[in-house]
């Protein structure tokens, strides 16, 4: 292959969407981010939004800002909806954070499949998610049923089936690995799920904003997800949360706010829920948050969903290309080969990771680490250049080439 910087800047130079990486905030081109899957950069019309929202709405229109701020919730879930879903609107909400929207679901599903004891996860499932499953499990004196997982190659939706029976309640995954970047067959598993009568909950927190989620095309019945990774919503932004139109009646998640209540500002006695996505929400949602979260939908659905996973996939496979020629067997793929089979992040495996990992945050490359000995390198397409995949691979290359990471303690006091 060609490994020249002349050839990174062809390709940026063909790139039919790179130019909305004019439209963040880049402070340091020196600085070559590679962990836009972990939180997303801060895109300028952000910025902007917020600024007028406290000074305008927040500082002129006082408790009068409520006239516009009641429904943003809803609306940046049919943004989210319809363009980075590909789902109707209706189905979509913005609301409290992916830890809490996966409690809330789980919950309304196994209440939705009364006289099933067990809860179907893999064990490299997102934490949270495995956490969340493991109380209710503890709760309600059912069985966890834990699938082992290849955590390079993802899911088998085989070993999937093999695990499911009709006493399967509810079948939680994530449809992209953290660790690994690998897809999940979503279409395949849900069917499989449906097969025995089980309710689906799927985690899209690096899917949403990166490639294709066939939440139609699947029939999957709910998922969760959060927007400050390829959404760029910023750091501790609102979650979004999917039920399928025609469970939304069934369902009753168990945290009963005001802002989940049928005509909630007749402040009745007792509570009714919502008829429609609205009551899976809570409390007052985050105003500022909601903003953000909405820019960065924004920005996303005008590129394009097809055009993310496009360039995604060219971005991780000549990362990929370039390990391989300037690396060799010093730095292993830990995922997918295939770019069809992973998202927008690709990891690597080396003994020496995590020292890896801090060499380059010292040389100006910002990836990830992760464990077991994993090297991860997040390429959001909207702003990511293929020029920044050569510049902070020819970094990466110098760095292993001397074993200046030699120079960093191996410590997994932090692993950031």
């Amino acid at each position: 292959m060609d490994t020249t910087r002349q050839y990174a800047q062809s390709l940026d130079a063909q790139d039919s969407i790179g130019h909305f990486r004019a439209r963040f905030y880049i402070p340091d081109e020196q600085l070559v981010y590679f962990d836009g899957n972990s939180l997303g950069r801060l895109p300028l019309a952000t910025r902007e939004r917020l600024r007028e929202a406290v000074d305008r709405e927040w500082g002129h229109e006082l408790i009068r800002g409520w006239d516009s701020w009641i429904d943003l919730a809803r609306s940046v879930g049919d943004v989210l909806a319809s363009s980075v879903l590909h789902v109707p609107p209706g189905e979509v909400i913005l609301s409290d954070s992916t830890s809490v929207n996966a409690y809330k679901l789980a919950a309304a599903a196994l209440d939705a499949r009364p006289g099933r004891g067990v809860i179907v996860t893999d064990d490299d499932n997102f934490p949270t998610d495995r956490y969340v499953l493991e109380g209710l499990a503890k709760a309600r004196g059912l069985e966890l049923r834990v699938i082992e997982t290849d955590v390079d190659a993802g899911v088998d939706p085989d070993r999937v089936a093999a695990a499911l029976d009709d006493d399967v309640a509810l079948v939680c995954l994530s449809h992209v690995a953290y660790r690994s970047g690998a897809i999940a067959d979503m279409v395949a598993i849900t069917t499989a799920a449906h097969r025995v009568g089980a309710l689906t909950l799927w985690d899209l927190c690096h899917s949403a904003g990166a490639v294709r989620v066939p939440l139609r095309e699947s029939g999957a019945d709910l998922a969760v997800g959060c927007t400050y990774k390829y959404l760029n919503g910023g750091p501790g932004a609102p979650a979004f949360l999917y039920v399928r139109e025609d469970l939304q009646a069934e369902l009753r998640q168990p945290i009963w706010g005001w802002f989940g209540r049928k005509d909630q500002f007749a402040m009745g006695a007792g509570y009714e829920p919502a008829g429609s996505i609205d009551r899976f929400l809570v409390g007052t949602p985050p105003v500022l948050g909601g903003y953000a979260a909405l820019e960065g939908a924004r920005i996303t659905a005008e590129a394009g969903l097809d055009a993310l996973a496009a360039k995604g996939a060219a971005l991780t496979d000549y990362a990929i290309d370039l390990a391989a020629a300037w690396l060799g067997d010093r730095l292993t793929l830990a995922g997918p080969a295939q770019a069809e089979r992973r998202g927008s992040h690709v990891t690597f495996r080396a003994p020496e990771a995590w020292q890896i990992c801090q060499a380059l945050k010292a040389a100006g490359v910002i990836p990830d680490f992760r464990t077991p000995e994993r090297l991860r390198i997040g390429l959001a397409p909207l702003y990511t250049r293929f020029a920044d995949v050569h510049e902070g691979m020819t970094r990466l290359r110098e760095i292993v080439d001397s074993g200046s990471y030699a120079s960093f303690e191996a410590s997994l006091s932090r692993v950031t």
